[in-house]
């Protein structure tokens, strides 16, 4: 493509764009928003620029960090990709590779999620970044993040460490017309050089890689290329904002509109750790008032250190949870400038439906069914749209990806120990399960709890956007069975069904109650497609209808299975199928408690 071409991408997109010009050759990553589209977005580019690289979704992040690590321990360029709460997961390999270091290029793209919008949390990778002692770069904006992404593997490569790209879901998200850069060939052979002093190190020799790090840190808090910005040079004030990520994009605009370019000196930090040092000393030698906007945390406001000098979360002026949208940011620049700020419209009240799972959703009648096993029952559940179960009143608990299992055991042997006896369902979502549910499920094998284990297998990680799972398999491999799994980690009961024939899936759930209270573990796999996969042929039976003399306008179909194509009509106390919406799933036939809605109409 010609170097002076211009292409209109999404935030993601510009950073897949990025790591190929840079030279990336293997890419590894788990899904999560809002980062899910990424490594889509490397292979499209890998097919485009026709590479040879390799480009996976791995079973979880942990694994995605030490794919693509061992290829830059061989001096190969390469990137793992996640969001911020998948960086937990991987938590343990990327503290010990700060310290070991890299050959090739090696980039880690953790996404942010502030607000948050789909996360547990809105945590800072920046401080993750801090713990493990590795250089961050926050772009602002599409075109940035594809520039910043190339700039890592630069900076990798300089000072042999791990560089983290950290984007927040605003520029992962955001369009822009984005520049099309020549791609790096850099044609380079993998070749690892045994060194176990530094790969395979011992304590011993840690204390001297971690002094080694250090080093790295004081240099690349004088490295020019990621020095703050100052992006109206021409202002000599006494006051100064300071800005990274999208807050810089917003402060920059709210600065214009309200008047204040001329005011306030404006730095951009695009290297929000380590800080330059020759920045911390400037800000606190020549201005007497700072205002530090940034996501998530206070991490630059921490490193400039003059706690009277700054304001920002740590000081209380900037708000410490939630995104700093364009008029927060501008309410407090017209605050900090000393101007009257102007009101925020409030928002128009309405009766917004809140979020639910889509009509024909196996998992509905999974969770139905759930309640109909085991209507006393404690409903574990995990990471996935099938949290929407808590609508259905059949998830009691959300911790984090494969705690569903784990927590049954906790519940379990709680109610043990003090002579309780409670039903107990764990829920799961397939690519969740393969993610970070077999240990769980091998702990809860050997430890003797006993509760039923649902594993919700649509075939496809469905929220993320339908990547696919081990039991999908690639070209290169082989598929890997679920039910195989199940009973390799040692439970003695484990069956299949499809959760839209309800009145058997239910019964089979029942049967695995029974079986779990006096053996152990049984595992129910819940096997039906996705309805928003495509790469799926769906069996759509005839359309049904409400036989309007029957229905009651009990609800139960509205609020308890709760299904979007059932519409009930406030005026004449009926319900009625809104064929548009309705999938042809036919659940609810056999959730209607009179009998009201039939099969009725052609396919």
């Amino acid at each position: 493509m010609a170097a002076s071409s211009k292409m209109l991408m999404q935030g993601n997109e510009a950073m897949a764009r990025g790591l190929i010009e840079g030279g990336c050759v293997v890419a590894a990553s788990y899904p999560g928003t809002p980062a899910s589209e990424l490594l889509t977005a490397v292979d499209a580019w890998r097919t485009a620029e026709d590479l040879d690289m390799h480009v996976e979704w791995a079973v979880n992040e942990k694994v995605a960090f030490e794919i693509a690590y061992a290829a830059c321990q061989s001096g190969l360029r390469a990137a793992t990709i996640m969001k911020q709460v998948g960086l937990n997961v991987a938590l343990d390999p990327m503290m010990s590779a700060a310290y070991l270091g890299v050959i090739g290029g090696f980039v880690i793209i953790s996404a942010d999620d502030p607000g948050p919008h789909s996360s547990q949390t809105e945590q800072d990778s920046r401080l993750t970044a801090m713990l493990a002692k590795i250089p961050v770069l926050d772009p602002s904006n599409p075109e940035e993040a594809r520039m910043l992404a190339g700039l890592a593997f630069e900076i990798s490569e300089e000072f042999q460490v791990p560089v983290m790209l950290r984007p927040t879901t605003r520029v992962c998200h955001a369009c822009q017309d984005v520049a099309l850069l020549p791609v790096a060939r850099l044609g380079r052979r993998a070749e690892f050089r045994k060194d176990p002093r530094r790969w395979a190190a011992t304590p011993g020799f840690r204390y001297e890689l971690h002094v080694q790090l250090i080093d790295k840190l004081a240099r690349l808090a004088a490295h020019p290329p990621t020095a703050p910005r100052r992006l109206n040079p021409h202002v000599v004030s006494r006051t100064a904002v300071i800005a990274s990520g999208v807050a810089a994009a917003h402060a920059r605009e709210a600065l214009a509109g309200l008047d204040l370019w001329n005011a306030p000196a404006f730095f951009q930090v695009i290297q929000p750790y380590p800080l330059h040092k020759a920045f911390i000393e400037e800000i606190n030698s020549v201005y007497s008032d700072v205002l530090v906007l940034e996501e998530t945390s206070g991490v630059i406001e921490m490193q400039l250190g003059n706690r009277n000098l700054v304001r920002g979360k740590i000081s209380g002026f900037v708000p410490e949870a939630g995104e700093l949208l364009p008029e927060t940011i501008g309410r407090l620049l017209s605050e900090f400038a000393g101007q009257q700020p102007a009101e925020i419209p409030a928002a128009e009240p309405g009766s917004r439906r809140r979020p639910t799972l889509c009509p024909g959703c196996p998992h509905r009648a999974s969770f139905y069914a759930v309640k109909k096993a085991a209507p006393a029952g404690i409903y574990t559940s995990d990471i996935g749209c099938y949290t929407l179960g808590i609508n259905l009143g059949a998830v009691d608990t959300v911790l984090c990806m494969g705690a569903s299992i784990g927590q049954a055991c906790g519940f379990y042997h709680a109610h043990r120990i003090t002579g309780v006896e409670r039903d107990i369902i764990a829920t799961i979502g397939d690519s969740t399960f393969f993610h970070a549910g077999v240990p769980p499920l091998i702990d809860a094998v050997t430890q003797g709890a006993r509760f039923v284990l649902l594993i919700l297998d649509n075939t496809t990680t469905a929220m993320t956007g339908n990547q696919p799972t081990p039991a999908q398999g690639t070209a290169a491999g082989k598929p890997v069975r679920i039910e195989d799994l199940v009973l390799g980690c040692g439970a003695g009961f484990c069956r299949t069904a499809d959760p839209l024939e309800m009145p058997s899936f239910t019964a089979l759930l029942k049967e695995a109650l029974v079986w779990s209270r006096a053996n152990g573990v049984a595992v129910v796999i819940a096997k039906s497609p996705c309805l928003v996969d495509r790469s799926v042929k769906h069996l759509r039976r005839a359309q049904v209808m409400v036989e309007t003399a029957k229905c009651t306008g009990c609800q139960a179909c509205t609020k308890q299975f709760e299904c979007p194509a059932l519409i009930y009509d406030h005026g004449t106390g009926k319900v009625h199928v809104d064929v548009m919406t309705c999938t042809g799933c036919a659940v609810c036939l056999d959730v209607c408690p009179v009998r009201a809605i039939t099969s009725g109409g052609g396919a």
